[in-house]
């Protein structure tokens, strides 16, 4: 009989495991960490193994009856549910979870196009001729140190970004979008700073405010690693936020 759940989740689709708070662990920090690992196969429409999660080599045991919210990363996208360990072994050297889907699973807004809210800094300038015309050959050769305009970002996506600024660029124009993105990991603190260019594809004159403009913007030619950072930030930013809303800290 045909599983139903292999029309959706494939072995060897990314799989994101964020602790649902009433998972009780002997390490406590293991409550707020989440894990990426991998698909080993579909056993039956509720029933999936995945790879044991790795940190630096190491695996992570995580234990029998714990329950994640799951999310999917599919070539047909992104896909949600929360589930419960209920064995782990190894396979021929390979360590796996065996895991019970325990809510249905769920299709989500596809990541590039999830944009989040927010208030961020970026500074930014038009692209000269010649600097588009390296992006168009994909050398990207930005000439350093030309002066750059404040504006504050209102939301962000993999894709794209929205800004206000009291300055306007013309539609279609490609700019630098620079600005620096803060991330929490296992209690630590980094900061990484984006300097990626985008084509404006929208600007707008803000409603009862004179002079301040609206510009909608589309990455071009952007490093796929820094686009997976970027939806990275946005989902652990949005489940920060949800926690805050159910009072979970």
């Amino acid at each position: 009989m045909e599983k139903v759940l292999s029309k959706f989740i494939a072995p060897g689709n990314k799989v994101e495991l964020q602790a649902v708070a009433r998972v009780k662990t002997e390490d406590p920090d293991q409550q707020k960490k989440t894990y990426m690992t991998k698909v080993y196969d579909v056993l039956s429409d509720d029933r999936v193994e995945v790879l044991m999660p790795m940190e630096q080599s190491k695996l992570i045991l995580l234990p029998i009856d714990a329950e994640y919210d799951m999310y999917f990363y599919t070539e047909n996208g992104l896909y949600q549910c929360q589930g419960r360990i209920v064995d782990r072994y190894k396979d021929n050297n390979i360590y796996v979870l065996v895991v019970d889907l325990v809510s249905n699973l769920r299709k989500r807004q596809r990541r590039e196009y999830y944009r989040l809210s927010c208030a961020l800094e970026m500074n930014s300038r038009e692209l000269l001729k010649e600097e588009i015309a390296s992006l168009e050959k994909r050398s990207s050769q930005l000439q350093p140190g030309l002066p750059l305009k404040r504006s504050i970002i209102v939301d962000i996506s993999g894709g794209g970004l929205r800004f206000v600024a009291n300055h306007s660029y013309n539609k279609g124009s490609v700019i630098l979008c620079k600005y620096v993105l803060v991330f929490e990991q296992d209690g630590k603190v980094s900061e990484k700073e984006y300097n990626l260019t985008g084509r404006v594809l929208d600007v707008n004159e803000v409603a009862n405010r004179e002079n301040v403009f609206e510009h909608r913007v589309q990455y071009i030619n952007m490093d796929v690693d820094e686009r997976e950072e970027i939806i990275r930030y946005i989902f652990n930013e949005d489940r920060k936020h949800r926690r805050k809303e159910r009072g979970i800290r």
